[in-house]
């Protein structure tokens, strides 16, 4: 073997990884609505956390992966321990696809039907269609196809070359040897172990055996405990990704890690017993790159079908590693190890959003709670919302601007710029809260007292803003347009009766009914109470403008006013629900 079959072998390994790193980001882009869709369906059952571990490796193409999105879940409390050891358990086996993929380039007929199943007779039409989709069309879904096709086009690119690159090492008596010594099955395991953890894809090592299988040197008693090992070696990339990750996100990392060395201790003591007691003349044959993937497959499963009934064990094992302590009061973080998911990592901000909007939503309304009945014991629950509401603006602005860096979807980065425009509202809703409950506190502070009309006026304005609230949140939280649709025509309501009420307290000062200091609150009041209705309706006509896929806001709720006939049906039927005491609607 020459110095330039060298050169080639390492060509083709880094086409080989490099293919395979991008069909696997394309593939998951692709894919985000589904892997968003899998993840909602998980349960505490262990059949689904298996099956969604399974689904999500498959499609991804690689087990490392997954395991860095479980720890990512686990820290950012989108899953549970308990969820995660089923989850890690699946993409275990989903992992083996990749092989079976690579098992096709092993293919030997004359028969041009079974031919054409050869990764080398169909890959030059795969690359072809992938260029042709990346070049020449705009959509990203089309881009991300002709990715994946390219990728896979060149994965298998590099198998082959490193294929022939190491062919000629089949006369080489020291490669012979090397083999040989691999048949320890305790030296053949720490090989590869090191090989995994080195690359980090146990999918990776699997494709650089099958290459190596081809000189015909290496036995599936060498082969079998390299496999093993690789289910250890892929558990550094979670070890690394839990550091700086809460207990439970460690948690989850040792699981995997503990999963795979039960597993492999186990069926490695079976593999020895075997081999002692029986001496299977098949572990001395040559083995092939199907068998390979057949060997990968079956003891994948074989770990599972052994710790899947022991996952509770699991869980107190880990728990027992690393014990409860006192939890301290963290805030709520984004999770960065998402931001490789681009599309679990904006679900995750979904989640987020939808929590800082019952938080802003909540904080008004107990804000208007203290102003209408004296509920002043809410004033400290009415300050931390508004506190927990800044913080999200903060960590959610901060980490949607990385996401939108990422190559994400069309439809993924409209659904970042909604995101990004609505956390300012809820956060404004937030200090409009504070905002009343100062008024509210300035009243009693000064013993001011507002006129038995201008209470009920009042009473008025804050029912017909709760209901805007409910509307704007019950839009944004379950997208439902026929609430949108309601809130500005409630808005142009609240706007026009907060004007009357503007109005009519003039009248009341210019009579002597009511004090200037008084008035002074009684403005504050009412510009506050607006200005939350003004933000309901951008909330809300950010959920309309999604519908259409244009988020020109300003521009669509002009136009929802001037042409819509419902608009006018609404409206009036608030303008009576709010009507003032002796005034029309």
């Amino acid at each position: 073997m020459s110095i330039f079959d060298v050169l080639t072998m390492l060509g083709g390994l880094c086409l080989f990884l490099f293919g395979m790193n991008v069909m696997g980001q394309s593939l998951e882009r692709r894919a985000g609505g589904k892997l968003r869709s899998l993840l909602s369906k998980l349960t505490t059952s262990k059949a689904a956390g298996l099956l969604t571990g399974l689904g999500i490796t498959a499609v991804i193409q690689s087990s490392s992966a997954t395991t860095v999105m479980v720890v990512g879940f686990v820290n950012s409390g989108l899953m549970t321990l308990k969820q995660a050891i089923h989850v890690i358990m699946g993409a275990n086996i989903g992992t083996t696809v990749t092989a079976w993929i690579l098992s096709l380039a092993g293919i030997d007929s004359g028969n041009i039907f079974i031919k054409l199943l050869k990764p080398s007779s169909f890959t030059p039409i795969l690359a072809l269609i992938g260029i042709i989709f990346y070049t020449f069309y705009k959509s990203d879904k089309k881009k991300d196809t002709g990715m994946i096709l390219l990728g896979f086009a060149t994965l298998m690119f590099g198998m082959e070359t490193m294929s022939d690159a190491v062919s000629g090492l089949s006369s080489i008596p020291a490669f012979q040897n090397l083999f040989l010594l691999f048949q320890n099955p305790v030296l053949g395991v720490m090989a590869g172990a090191v090989l995994t953890a080195i690359i980090q894809s146990s999918s990776a090592s699997v494709g650089i055996l099958q290459a190596l299988a081809v000189t015909g040197q290496v036995s599936y008693s060498a082969a079998i405990p390299i496999i093993m090992g690789q289910n250890i070696g892929t558990c550094v990339t979670a070890m690394i990704s839990s550091v700086g990750a809460n207990k439970n996100a460690k948690r989850a990392a040792i699981v995997h890690l503990s999963f795979n060395l039960i597993g492999t201790t186990v069926w490695l003591i079976v593999f020895c017993l075997i081999k002692i007691v029986f001496h299977p003349v098949l572990l001395e044959h040559p083995v092939s790159l199907f068998g390979i993937a057949a060997a990968h497959s079956i003891f994948n499963v074989l770990c599972t079908v052994l710790m899947l009934p022991l996952s509770e064990f699991l869980e107190k094992l880990v728990k027992r590693i690393i014990p409860d302590g006192e939890q301290p009061d963290t805030k709520v973080e984004l999770d960065e190890r998402l931001l490789n998911t681009p599309s679990i990592a904006l679900e995750h901000c979904y989640e987020i959003t939808a929590d800082m909007a019952k938080t802003a939503i909540c904080a008004l309304k107990e804000s208007i709670d203290v102003l209408r009945n004296d509920s002043f014991e809410l004033a400290a629950s009415v300050r931390k919302k508004e506190e927990k509401t800044d913080h999200y603006e903060d960590i959610l602005g901060t980490y949607l601007l990385k996401l939108s860096s990422k190559q994400i979807s069309e439809s993924d980065s409209a659904e970042v710029t909604k995101i990004l425009k609505v956390i300012g509202d809820f956060e404004r809703i937030g200090d409009h809260a504070v905002s009343l409950l100062e008024s509210a506190e300035e009243l009693r502070g000064k013993n001011l007292v507002f006129t038995a009309l201008a209470v009920s006026e009042l009473d008025t304005l804050c029912s017909a803003v709760n209901e805007v609230l409910d509307l704007s949140l019950n839009a944004f939280l379950n997208q439902d347009l026929k609430s949108a649709v309601l809130v500005e025509p409630l808005g142009q309501v609240i706007s026009r009766r907060k004007e009357q009420m503007r109005t009519r307290h003039t009248l009341r000062l210019q009579q002597g009914l009511c004090s200037i200091d008084a008035g002074f609150v009684w403005s504050d009041l009412l510009t506050n109470l607006e200005r939350t209705s003004d933000h309901c309706s951008n909330i809300a006509g950010c959920v309309i403008d999604m519908t259409h896929y244009n988020m020109n806001l300003h521009e669509m709720l002009r136009n929802f006013r001037n042409d819509s006939e419902d608009f006018q049906q609404n409206f009036k039927i608030y303008a009576d629900k709010y009507s003032l005491i002796g005034m029309e609607s």
